[in-house]
């Protein structure tokens, strides 16, 4: 059994939580000639669950074949997508500086769930798991959101915000996994990867 697992995953936070786990890992990222942002297409009236565990799922079957393709050694491959629901509406990563004003306007004041999927290759078998947290914002001012736009922060995340940003000073409250909520569920993945015979 190999010793290290690939992650296929370009997000920074995600690294850093798999290191805290002690997670030897390798990137698997996508070519340049693989069009990896339209897998995140939400599909009409598709609930959030459903949507980014298929979305984590679409994201790990590009994986495994990004790996066949390169010859590379086999190992678990990790995939992993979060996203922001209120309700029935998704919250993905904002378009522009417009984009994450609105969805930190609808945020604001609020109650809203952060719903992040993981799956691991492991051969021919496939281990997930979905992780559902919930976060309140205190009512945000249009100058507060004005001034955590303008930092660059919101950009390329779910829900135009990253929990362990400067936008904490804004949580009231949160309920369930802190890691989740940064984009990888800790307590699910080693119960995943232990499945995949990963020793932690």
């Amino acid at each position: 059994m190999p010793d290290f697992i690939y992650l296929a995953s370009q997000s920074p936070r995600r690294r850093q939580l798999l290191e805290q786990l002690g997670v030897r890992h390798e990137l698997l990222l996508p070519d340049a000639e693989e069009d990896a942002e339209s897998l995140e297409a939400v599909l009409r009236n598709e609930a959030p669950a459903t949507y980014v565990q298929r979305v984590t799922g679409l994201k790990l079957d590009a994986a495994v074949a990004r790996m066949k393709r390169r010859k590379l050694p086999p190992a678990p491959i990790l995939c992993s997508d979060t996203t922001v629901a209120m309700g029935r509406v998704i919250y993905g990563k904002p378009e522009d500086a417009k984009d994450a004003v609105r969805m930190l306007r609808e945020l604001s004041g609020g109650t809203h769930r952060v719903l992040t999927a993981v799956a691991v290759q492991a051969g021919r078998r496939r281990f997930e798991a979905l992780s559902t947290s919930r976060v309140s914002f205190d009512e945000l001012t249009p100058a507060e959101i004005r001034r955590y736009v303008a930092s660059g922060e919101p950009m390329g995340k779910a829900g135009a915000y990253a929990v362990q940003g400067r936008v904490a000073m804004h949580i009231s409250r949160i309920d369930g996994s802190y890691s989740g909520i940064m984009g990888l569920p800790l307590r699910e993945t080693a119960l995943l990867l232990k499945a995949a015979g990963i020793r932690l």
